[in-house]
C-alpha cells in the first residue's frame, strides 16, 4: 500500500483539528452564554474529534484506494478539502467572531457536506461511507446545540469587543 494517502489524510486531519484547536476559544464569551442541560461535557470533545478525525482519514485512505479512476478520485478529493474548510470554518465563526447564528447557518452547510462525503465515498466502498457515521451523527448534535444556544441567547451582532482586534466591534 502506498503511504502517499496516508500521508495526506493524516496531514488533513491534523491540520483540521489543529486550525480548529486554534480557533476554539472557551473563555469568558464562551462561558457567559447559556447553553441547554443537554450540551455534552466540555471534556468529551477532544476525544470525540480525535475519534471522528482518525475515522474519516481512514475512511478517505479506504475509498482512495477503493477505486482509482481519476473521477472518483477528483470527487473525493473535492468532498474532502470542502468538508475540511467548513469544519475550520464553524470554529472561527463561533468563537472568533462570536457569531453563534452565522455559525448555525455555517454547520447546516457542514453537515451537508457530510452527507455529500458519504454519498462521494459510498459510491467506491460502503465500509469506508459507515465510517462517517459518527461524525454525522456528531455534527447533528452539534447542529442542535449550536440552535439551542441561538435561541438561548440572540439575537447576536450588537456591539460587543472585537474578538480579531480586542476593542470595540
Amino acid at each position: 500500500m502506498e503511504s502517499g494517502p496516508i500521508l495526506v489524510a493524516v496531514g488533513a486531519a491534523l491540520v483540521t483539528a489543529l486550525a480548529g484547536g486554534l480557533l476554539t476559544t472557551t473563555g469568558p464569551w464562551y462561558h457567559s452564554l447559556r447553553r441547554p442541560s443537554w450540551k455534552p461535557p466540555d471534556w468529551a470533545f477532544g476525544p470525540v474529534w480525535t475519534t471522528i478525525f482518525t475515522l474519516t482519514a481512514i475512511s478517505g485512505v479506504m475509498a482512495w484506494h477503493a477505486d482509482t479512476s481519476p473521477s472518483a478520485r477528483s470527487a473525493l478529493l473535492s468532498a474532502y478539502a470542502v468538508n475540511l474548510i467548513l469544519n475550520i470554518a464553524w470554529s472561527g465563526i463561533f468563537f472568533r467572531l462570536r457569531r453563534p447564528d452565522w455559525a448555525y447557518v455555517e454547520v447546516i452547510a457542514l453537515w451537508l457536506s457530510i452527507v455529500a462525503l458519504i454519498v462521494v465515498t459510498a459510491r467506491v466502498s460502503g465500509a469506508a461511507a459507515l465510517l462517517l457515521a459518527p461524525y454525522l451523527t456528531w455534527v447533528s448534535i452539534a447542529t442542535l446545540l449550536n440552535r439551542a444556544i441561538v435561541k438561548l441567547n440572540g439575537p447576536f451582532g450588537r456591539r460587543q469587543a472585537s474578538p480579531i482586534l480586542g476593542g470595540r466591534a
